[in-house]
């Protein structure tokens, strides 16, 4: 009989307490957050690849930077180099500046892996503060395109540049695959 009484105070207790519950977090769920700026936005997505790139160029072997899964792609410090110099294509037309006079740095010019860290940071950190500087007003102002010669809004084109170390970042993940590796984006978090 206790246990029959107890078992019925817990089922009531539940139907009382539940829809209180339910109720306090559909009331916190209710509030919209408004959407970002357009250069947040922008930047935010920026900083995202950024980042990821970073991490691969300081994680990977630095006895590997030179691998490549097949003769005809870039080996791994290629690719770093490639996807972060590209970044000066987005960077330099939207500052008012020439764009690099080579599409690709030579590996020759980044003999260690703290080189080309440095690099991939520093493409990423310049971008993000032409970003800065154009602000959400400067979203809408026009740059042209070095390779297709057309104009595009600065978030249009920092969009294509942010796509473009997308495509890199996801070659490299195959680099660290084939070479028996984790990418750090792919590891459990801590």
């Amino acid at each position: 009989m206790r246990s029959l009484f107890s078992a019925a105070l817990f089922v009531a207790l539940t139907a009382i307490v539940l829809p209180v519950h339910a109720q306090d977090s559909t009331k916190k769920d209710t509030t919209v957050k408004p959407p970002d700026s357009p250069s947040k936005a922008v930047l935010d997505s920026w900083n995202d690849i950024g980042r990821k790139l970073i991490a691969m160029a300081e994680d990977f072997p630095e006895d590997k930077y030179d691998f490549k899964p097949t003769p005809a792609q870039r080996t791994f410090a290629e690719q770093l180099l490639h996807a972060s110099n590209a970044n000066y294509f987005f960077t330099n037309p939207v500052l008012g500046k020439k764009v690099p006079a080579e599409e690709d740095p030579k590996r020759s010019d980044f003999k260690t892996k703290a080189e080309i860290v440095a690099f991939v940071k520093k493409a990423f950190a310049d971008g993000a503060e032409a970003i800065k500087a154009k602000g959400d007003k400067g979203m809408n102002d026009l740059a042209v395109d070095p390779f297709s010669h057309q104009q595009f809004r600065v978030y249009d084109l920092a969009y294509g540049y942010i796509e473009h170390s997308g495509e890199h970042y996801g070659q490299l993940v195959v680099y660290y695959r084939v070479s028996g590796l984790v990418p750090p984006e792919s590891r459990p978090k801590k």
